[in-house]
């Protein structure tokens, strides 16, 4: 039996990335992998965290092997986990990759665990260049790349992003990010509006996911007040933690005067809950200004709910026109696309082809595109 190490982000850990290592684990266990997840016993000092707080008040997930090695900010744990890694020998070690920051760490963990002649190391990689970069992000991630031997990229644009620091023209292949399938089951709309306390006279566009100024919910808010929209029955859900400044948030929602059309839900959604603000969605809405893939939908795929994406970076990729709208980072475009939406009541047809395309996104072909690669 092949023996695979992820390293990367789990519980106690909280977020859509941690939830995608414990997932992964559980399908590679499927095709008889031995698998444990090497998580962090620092993952950001607190005064690089801009959220409430890292954690997760879930339990810990079962059958699943745990293990809080890595501390990201001190050099001589990552000999020390290195050098664990060479001992134990693993076949395979796979390092979730979402920013530079991890760079140095993950880099010199993988030198130190190949020194056996024996472990490969491979990236899995969310993000190569994040959405808003800084110099960090030209210094550190050729260490990282050098340390690989080969790479899966989570869409087409970030297997470009790879190509940039990339010199030696290592493995990569391309696996579209797999559904979200953990947070329990489509339920009627009716059952998710009772357990959140929403009028069902209303109609519900969801905007979902931490706060941060490249997912453009300023242009999402300046499109939902078009006179159109604003004489329908529509309220927009904002469900997540902000990790911008609030506040022109909501300067911005008093001067288009939506204070009363707007339901914020500003704090992170515990998985448990997360069901019932898709389920009450007619229609997800990721208004991004820049992006390489997204979880947000992977979880409406899994929901079979309709999307509109903006197009950029890897959002476009996903949603074809059976499924949802693709439309420029303007907020005419958008409010168009919710008119027709609502106006013409695409939303059935919608929802048929989500139930079609979502096939394409099942986690035993991230396996498959993984385990070739291992094999290559």
């Amino acid at each position: 039996m092949k023996k695979v190490v992820i390293i990367g982000t789990a519980h106690p850990y909280r977020g859509g990335i941690a939830a995608f290592n414990d997932r992964l684990a559980r399908a590679l266990k499927d095709e008889n992998y031995e698998v444990s997840v090497w998580t962090f016993s620092l993952q950001y000092p607190a005064f690089l965290f801009p959220g409430k707080t890292q954690y997760s008040e879930a339990p810990a997930p079962e059958g699943i092997d745990v293990v809080r090695a890595v501390n990201s900010i001190h050099p001589l744990n990552w000999f020390r986990v290195g050098r664990k890694l060479r001992k134990m020998a693993p076949d395979y070690v796979v390092f979730a990759y979402w920013m530079s920051f991890f760079a140095p760490c993950y880099g010199t963990i993988a030198r130190e665990a190949k020194r056996n002649g024996k472990t490969r190391c491979f990236g899995l990689i969310h993000n190569m260049i994040p959405h808003e970069p800084s110099l960090i992000d030209k210094l550190f991630p050729p260490y990282f790349v050098k340390a690989m031997d080969g790479f899966v990229a989570l869409s087409e644009a970030v297997l470009g992003d790879i190509e940039q620091f990339d010199h030696a023209n290592k493995l990569k292949r391309f696996a579209p990010h797999p559904l979200y399938d953990h947070y329990g089951p489509r339920e009627s709309r009716e059952t998710a509006l009772q357990n959140l306390g929403l009028d069902s006279s209303q109609r519900y566009l969801l905007f979902f996911g931490l706060v941060r100024a490249y997912k453009g919910l300023d242009l999402l808010l300046q499109a939902f007040a078009d006179a159109r929209l604003a004489a329908m029955p529509l309220k927009l859900l904002v469900v997540g933690e902000f990790y911008d400044e609030k506040q022109p948030y909501l300067d911005l929602m008093q001067r288009l005067q939506l204070e009363n059309r707007v339901v914020l839900v500003d704090r992170y959604v515990p998985d448990d809950v997360v069901k019932d603000y898709f389920n009450a969605a007619d229609i997800v809405v990721q208004p991004y200004k820049s992006a390489t893939q997204s979880g947000v939908t992977q979880v409406a795929y899994h929901f079979e709910k309709a999307m509109l994406v903006t197009d950029v970076g890897g959002l476009k990729e996903i949603v074809p026109p059976e499924v949802g709208y693709v439309t420029p980072t303007e907020p005419s475009a958008i409010a168009d696309a919710l008119c027709d939406f609502f106006l013409n009541h695409r939303q059935a047809d919608f929802e048929a082809g989500v139930a079609v395309e979502k096939q394409k996104y099942s986690w035993a072909r991230m396996t498959e595109t993984l385990s070739g690669l291992f094999n290559s």
